[in-house]
């Protein structure tokens, strides 16, 4: 959070936090490398069918289907705290809380 004491830039972890949840959700395409993989994870997240095949049958890279809607909705926030992610913006705003 800062070497001696709380940096006091809560824009720049918003930024860190989207930029890391969308690396996760990157590399989570990447590891379902089948487009039949990818289209059944994405129902299991509870992404419409149509929207599953529309992301597994794109030629696009990762990087850009990570920021997709349909992405930012199967793999959002409530998935990554689900899995034990913590948010920057979150422990920033609890260490700034007054004792």
């Amino acid at each position: 959070m800062g070497y001696f004491r709380l940096i006091d830039t809560p824009s720049v972890l918003k930024e860190l936090d989207e930029w890391l949840r969308r690396r996760l959700r990157m590399c989570l395409l990447k590891q379902w490398k089948r487009p039949k993989t990818r289209r059944r994870n994405l129902v299991a997240l509870g992404i419409p069918e149509e929207w599953a095949c529309n992301i597994s049958g794109s030629r696009k890279g990762y990087w850009r289907l990570s920021l997709t809607p349909q992405m930012n909705k199967a793999l959002g926030l409530a998935y990554w705290r689900e899995q034990g992610l913590v948010s920057l913006v979150e422990t920033y705003q609890s260490h700034r809380q007054p004792a």
